[in-house]
């Protein structure tokens, strides 16, 4: 593999660890969210000093901020190629935001029937059960569905209003068939969303789905702004998600007479900072090229999973022979992976996400909890015990992650389920269910704890 030679904004920053050494942080979460390309936060600071409102001034800085955020729409609609078609780009705060404006803008009845899968983010399967029923595409013990699946669901009936599907698994990496599953809904005339959350980073969005939504954060443009692609005609009538300023032509006390679409989707004061970070990331990956992207991530999973599997112990989640992004999801035997993501950060410097990644009903499929031990732990978190809730330790890679780095991450994977004790004691907060050390002074210190949610809900 030849390096990509790429450094985020933050790479190789000192952080304190419990021996009293600082060690360069290594974030192996890039599944979670990504740091800022440099040629992005260039970006950003370049356009700083002409902010200014969108869409609303006569003067040259509200001018110039505004043809910055149409800029940037266009860019994204290329992206998703979607060159010569009457579609429309709805710059929102992140996919999960996208994913309930088009909830409520199709217009489901409660009686409808929205088709996804239990692969699901949250984002794609919560926004659909506040409005219709929803039909489930079921996956096997390796996390993973064939399309005679999807065609079953499809063929049921009623017909599905949507096929709600992600594009690859934030747990597993799994890259869905999207393609072919996209002409099976077609065939039968049922439009489909593709989350794309996790495939925009690392593969071409797919251009014949009718719908997609992905997010700057998870993609080297960590400044608050997602994207929701679909046809023009599905946002021209009806009222908008959301109703302010910004969204209409004209407002008296008694009627409203909305704009026309993507304005009228998009009331408030537009994130021109966000725009103008995504669209300098979707520059700068172009640039780079999806093949050299691939190579990289090929090499980079191919080691990780590898290098896990060869620790004994360690059993790892999802498909074994599948296209995958570079992500590897595991358990330790014996060990609780709160506690394994706590000593990679305390220990090593190594950051990692834990917990059911927001996909639970995904993860309690690949660990194979039956009914009765999902339930224990229901009650369990229903009277403020999150001690022993199920979860995984997932370390994902991207475009800064080098070799490197991964044989890092493996030494210290090593050293952990060696059977040596820890060099400090940990406690683990019933509250939260994440572990911290015991130590009396310094960073790591009980006092210096930082109070919030947990790590590992989602």
């Amino acid at each position: 593999m030849a390096e990509l030679g790429i450094t985020l904004v933050g790479d190789g920053e000192l952080v304190p660890c419990v021996d009293g050494t600082e060690r360069p942080y290594l974030s192996l979460d890039a599944a979670a969210s990504t740091g800022a390309l440099p040629s992005v936060a260039e970006r950003v600071a370049e356009f700083l000093p002409n902010y200014s409102s969108v869409h609303r001034g006569a003067g040259w800085k509200s001018q110039q901020a505004t043809a910055e955020y149409e800029e940037a729409r266009a860019a994204t609609l290329v992206f998703a190629g979607r060159e010569g078609r009457d579609d429309v780009a709805i710059i929102c705060r992140n996919t999960t935001e996208a994913i309930n404006h088009l909830a409520y803008r199709l217009g489901l009845a409660a009686s409808d029937v929205v088709l996804t899968t239990v692969v699901e983010h949250h984002a794609n399967l919560l926004p659909w059960g506040r409005l219709c029923r929803r039909r489930y595409v079921e996956c096997g013990s390796s996390g993973t569905f064939d399309i005679d699946a999807v065609r079953a669901g499809l063929d049921e009936r009623p017909v599905p209003r949507l096929l709600a599907v992600t594009g690859a698994s934030n747990v597993t990496g799994w890259v869905l068939p999207i393609d072919e599953i996209i002409d099976e809904a077609h065939a039968r005339g049922v439009p489909v969303l593709v989350d794309g959350a996790q495939l925009a980073p690392h593969r071409p969005l797919p251009a014949d789905a009718d719908f997609v939504a992905w997010s700057g954060h998870k993609m080297y443009a960590p400044f608050g702004a997602g994207v929701l692609v679909g046809p023009r005609t599905a946002f021209a009538s009806g009222d908008p998600f959301l109703a302010g300023g910004g969204a209409v032509d004209l407002v008296d006390l008694d009627e409203v007479v909305w704009t026309d679409p993507p304005e009228r989707e998009e009331a408030g004061s537009p994130n021109v900072m966000g725009a103008v970070a995504l669209h300098a990331a979707l520059d700068a990956l172009t640039t780079i090229g999806w093949d050299a992207i691939r190579s990289h991530d090929d090499a980079l999973g191919e080691r990780l999973r590898a290098g896990l599997q060869r620790i004994d112990g360690v059993r790892l989640l999802g498909p074994a022979h599948a296209d995958v992004l570079p992500v590897a999801t595991f358990v330790i035997d014996g060990m609780p992976h709160a506690l394994v993501a706590a000593r990679l950060s305390a220990e090593y410097g190594i950051g990692v996400r834990h917990g059911c990644f927001c996909a639970h009903p995904y993860l309690t499929r690949l660990l194979g909890l039956d009914d009765a031990e999902v339930e224990a732990y229901r009650q369990a978190v229903l009277q403020g015990d999150r001690t022993r809730m199920p979860g995984a330790v997932r370390a994902s890679a991207g475009l800064s992650t080098t070799l490197g780095d991964v044989d890092r991450f493996l030494d210290a994977m090593r050293e952990i389920t060696s059977g040596a004790p820890a060099p400090v004691t940990y406690g683990i907060d019933p509250h939260t269910g994440d572990f911290w050390p015991h130590a009396d002074g310094g960073p790591w210190s009980t006092a210096m704890r930082r109070l919030g949610a947990s790590c590992a809900r989602g």
